[in-house]
């Protein structure tokens, strides 16, 4: 599949994937780049007028400009807060396999870059056969990892990036996001993380986000980052 973008991956849950993916489209936007923006799965979906919605997906459609529609950010919306597979079951389903890799098809036809956001980590199942990392490898987009800038991220991190070199060695990863959700007062490690994922992981640390940030500083050039597979 031949897509123009990035694959926004994280070391795991409650990182701040989405809130790194809406600054990405917010400065990509602002550069007068037409975004696309593609949730294949969430979960954990809240009850929104006989709906479920999919809080991750609306952030990215809102930081891109409301493109298309939002059931077309993220088609495949379940409930339960458990990976998409055990949350579609639950709910006597499962997840459309083909839907996963068909959806992102409107948002190349109407895009200049399309930016994917995974479901949890690089190893969270996806489907009943898919990993994240299967789509990420399938859909051939550089990954940004990001990353939550606290005690033990050089772990997380390097784990991330070993696995996606493993999985996938002919997948792109154009760097690390160290992110940091929340105020974490006492953790020392905060001084730093920067300097040793900088020190130790093999892909370049792209920005560090400050908490509330809205956007990069110094900026990013995210546009040169997206390659065409």
């Amino acid at each position: 599949m031949s897509a123009r973008g990035l694959f926004i991956a994280g070391t795991g849950t409650g990182v701040g994937k989405t809130h790194v993916g809406a600054m990405i489209a917010r400065a990509l936007v602002a550069a007068g780049i037409r975004v696309g923006v593609y949730k294949p799965a969430a979960s954990g979906c809240r009850m929104s007028d006989g709906q479920l919605m999919a809080d991750d997906a609306a952030a990215l459609w809102e930081a891109a400009g409301r493109p298309a529609t939002l059931p077309q950010v993220c088609p495949q919306r379940f409930a339960a807060a458990l990976a998409p597979p055990l949350a579609a079951a639950a709910e006597g389903r499962r997840v459309d396999r083909h839907l996963l890799r068909t959806g992102l098809d409107p948002w190349l036809a109407m895009s200049d870059l399309v930016l994917v956001e995974g479901a949890g980590g690089l190893m969270s199942p996806l489907s009943d056969e898919d990993y994240n990392i299967d789509l990420a490898a399938e859909l051939g987009l550089p990954l940004v990892i990001v990353a939550a800038n606290e005690l033990g991220v050089i772990n997380a991190a390097l784990q991330t990036i070993i696995t996606a070199q493993t999985k996938a060695p002919r997948l792109p990863i154009a760097g690390v996001v160290l992110n940091q959700p929340a105020p974490r007062p006492g953790d020392e490690s905060l001084a730093s993380n920067a300097r040793e994922l900088s020190a130790r992981c093999n892909a370049p640390l792209l920005a560090v986000v400050n908490p509330n940030a809205r956007q990069f500083a110094p900026p990013v050039d995210w546009q040169s980052l997206a390659s065409v597979a």
